[in-house]
């Protein structure tokens, strides 16, 4: 970054007050920050992102520069690239909740990008380290070179007539996954630490034994946004509809959490919960073509971002952000001053009743004051700016219970943040998902308020996995859960797509160590494997691990596939965990929030070992999208509409009677009325599932169809000639089935009656 986007002669202005971050104008650009409880406040402005101390700053002075609790200036002549961060002195008396250290450079809460490089953050604090007062002390030393750079951004981008895509939630199969590990397996290096991604040829290439994913010619940017958009054929081979990415706003990836105790190696943040600056999309993960970062154009995160959306929405996939508005990389009171907690601390955390140390509803150090209404206001602006300006489809709302608790921690009924989300009018269009509990106790699955949320329902990841690991009693649940989790979402009016139907996630274990591992195996964690859930509902069929052993992979394979027709063929919305669908392994470690290398990287090599799998998977997902009757917008209600349609949903034991609900019992099978539809949908044909988690197999009774429409089979996952998914016109090319089938132990079978 050369000098020249600072003046030789700037000049200070008033500014304006409501251009709350940086705005740039024809003239010069203006600066507005909040802070009640500072004296005084100064924009330091850097010539390159290492600069000890600033190259000009600018004393804002009270009378003219303040309006209420914003200070304010225009610098005339200012352009955008320009590089800054702020100084506010105010009050140190942790005591009393505030922490104002006019020697620390601060972090604008509204930067819309910050500079990339190497953080240092122990040169932050705002106390002294050595002092035996602790944080009661008060640091003097100052240098912001280890301390990123804000960026004054121009925000123009040639969208060629973009805007979000918008899929109804009903239609979309979300895909979670994480920008950098979706492709940083295929760089030459296995050095988890090189700052700049490798070019690799535009082929699988025999001599570095990388494979290509399915459907993608080149692959030249891997673990990027650029990289991500390469993988477009791979996801349109797959047909989901939605990705869902792990957290991207700006945080510190070398952060030092502790040493690998196998290898050695430094522990990072590799998934990027413990954000910065919520308004910047993480430099790391946008291509850095070579050039050193003194002479890169520093806001190239905002173009790389913007590009990566805008060719998704061209083939049609939607983007999801995993937000983390709940508490910042600050950590508690022994941790750095780098934003919010030097600009007004008293008034951004939540703070316990001492007032020196934070309430940690988060379960990492603090807990934003997300009620507050300047904090408030700054999350309805900040999901505004991604919405208008990046294009984003929508949110995950990480811990999505701290949205709903007021300062003093205690929940709210009508909580104003999660209200205002719901009724913004330009976020109306808008997903919202809640992750609807906290580390603090608060569990809201089913409650959380504010109308139109969708939440992350891990009722049904449990009922489905004690369902196929074979538990009693679980067929009551999972006939509840594969209809959308009435009891859950039915008494306040919400719909079956407000549940967000999963198995696996980022947090927890992959599909395929669902059913090869009995036991978390997290030790490279560093944290003596006592990190992460301690119920994972899996099974390992004998072997711990991997293993040669035919029988053995038989029956995870057949598990595996269970799997996704379950989730697939469910009413609601279903997310799928990236990799699922080849075998990701990450070695039985089920919270890999710090592996930033091959435990958590993606190995296309696997979609060559797992095509049949992998074709299973896109072809569930193509199954579900040509067939409204797995999409329906409404509960089945168990009762025919008129004297001429058949029930919506019909349920059945192994027998082809009706369920004894109070059995302990391993078998469930269900009629779906495809027509049975009530807001105007597509009729469809009937449906016939059948469900069989018991360890042995099981002569299921086919009833009649009650229009005497022949039954033909779909899958059946069980049955090795059947291992994809037909279609209908496919299924009809076979003769009907009798009045009985034969289920494989741990099977599940779909058949059809056409009638359309």
């Amino acid at each position: 970054m050369s000098n020249t986007a600072v003046p030789t002669e700037p000049s200070l202005e008033p500014g304006n007050p409501l251009s709350v971050g940086t705005f740039s104008g024809p003239e010069g650009v203006n600066f507005s920050i909040f802070s009640r409880n500072a004296r005084a406040m100064t924009l330091c402005l850097y010539d390159t992102i290492h600069q000890n101390s600033p190259s000009r700053q600018f004393d804002l002075d009270p009378s003219i520069n303040k309006t209420g609790d914003m200070w304010h200036c225009h610098i005339r002549g200012l352009k955008p690239g320009a590089l800054y961060l702020w100084r506010a002195d105010g009050p140190y008396d942790p005591s009393q909740g505030q922490r104002f250290n006019v020697n620390r450079g601060l972090i604008d809460p509204y930067a819309k990008a910050l500079t990339n490089g190497t953080w240092d953050l122990s040169g932050a604090l705002g106390y002294d380290p050595t002092s035996p007062e602790s944080d009661l002390s008060f640091s003097t030393h100052r240098d912001d070179a280890p301390l990123p750079k804000c960026v004054v951004v121009d925000d123009d981008f040639d969208w060629q007539g973009d805007a979000p895509l918008n899929y109804p939630l009903k239609d979309c199969i979300i895909y979670e996954t994480h920008v950098k590990g979706l492709t940083r397996g295929l760089l030459r290096t296995n050095d988890p630490q090189r700052a700049s991604p490798t070019r690799i040829a535009k082929s699988d290439d025999p001599k570095t034994g990388f494979s290509l994913p399915p459907g993608v010619e080149a692959l030249e940017h891997p673990g990027t946004y650029r990289g991500v958009a390469e993988m477009i054929g791979y996801f349109k081979k797959l047909g989901i509809t939605s990705l869902e990415f792990l957290p991207l706003h700006e945080f510190d990836s070398a952060e030092h959490f502790r040493r690998n105790p196998k290898t050695g190696a430094i522990l990072r943040n590799y998934w990027g919960y413990s954000p910065l600056a919520f308004f910047a999309p993480k430099a790391g993960y946008a291509y850095m073509d070579g050039q050193p970062h003194d002479q890169r154009d520093p806001d190239f995160p905002l173009r790389e971002f913007k590009f990566m959306v805008r060719e998704l929405h061209k083939a049609g996939i939607e983007v999801i952000l995993d937000v983390v508005f709940n508490h910042s990389a600050e950590g508690n009171e022994l941790g750095p001053t780098l934003s919010f907690r030097g600009l007004d601390n008293s008034i951004y955390y939540m703070l316990d009743e001492d007032r020196r140390r934070y309430k940690n509803y988060s379960g990492c150090g603090n807990t934003l004051n997300c009620n507050h209404h300047v904090m408030r206001t700054l999350i309805q602006d900040c999901l505004r700016y991604w919405v208008v300006q990046m294009h984003v489809d929508g949110f995950r709302f990480d811990l999505g219970s701290i949205l709903g608790r007021d300062s003093s921690g205690r929940l709210l009924e009508n909580p104003p943040v999660i209200e205002s989300i719901a009724e913004d009018p330009l976020l109306r269009d808008t997903k919202i998902i809640a992750e609807a509990w906290d580390a603090g106790g608060a569990y809201q699955v089913g409650s959380f308020p504010g109308g139109r949320w969708a939440e992350w329902n891990d009722k049904y990841r449990d009922d489905v996995r004690r369902f196929w690991r074979g538990e009693n009693a679980g067929a009551l649940h999972l006939a509840t859960r594969i209809t959308g989790s009435s009891d859950l979402y039915l008494r306040d009016g919400r719909k079956p797509f407000h549940s967000i139907n999963f198995i696996t996630a980022h947090d927890g274990f992959t599909l395929n160590d669902l059913v090869s591992y009995s036991w978390k195996h997290n030790e490279e964690n560093g944290e003596d494997n006592k990190d992460g859930a301690q119920e994972n509902w899996s099974q390992n069929f004998g072997v711990e691990g991997p293993s040669e052993d035919p029988h053995v992979e038989a029956k995870r394979q057949r598990h595996l596939r269970n799997f996704m027709a379950t989730l697939l063929l469910s009413i609601g919305t279903p997310m799928v965990l990236g990799g699922d669908e080849i075998r990701r392994s990450q070695g039985g470690n089920n919270n890999a929030y710090c592996q930033d290398n091959p435990i958590s990287w993606y190995d296309w090599s696997d979609a060559q070992e797992h095509k049949e799998l992998l074709d299973f998977f896109s072809s569930l997902v193509a199954f579900r999208k040509a067939h409204p009757a797995f999409r329906r917008p409404e509960f089945f209600t168990g009762q025919d509409r008129d004297s001429n349609q058949l029930p919506d949903i019909t349920w059945y034991d192994e027998h082809g009677l009706t369920p004894d609900w109070s059995a302990l019992n391993h078998t469930l099978a269900a009629m779906i009325d495809g027509s049975a539809q009530e807001t105007g949908e597509q009729d469809d044909d009937d449906f016939y599932l059948m469900f069989n988690a018991a360890s042995h197999g099981i002569v299921f009774t086919v009833p009649r169809h009650p229009r005497n429409l022949p039954w033909h089979l779909i899958f059946d996952t069980g049955a090795k000639p059947h291992q994809t998914v037909l279609s209908v016109d496919q299924a009809l090319l076979s003769p009907p089935l009798g009045k009985s089938y034969a289920m494989a132990p741990r099977s599940m079978a779909l058949l059809v009656a056409p009638r359309l």
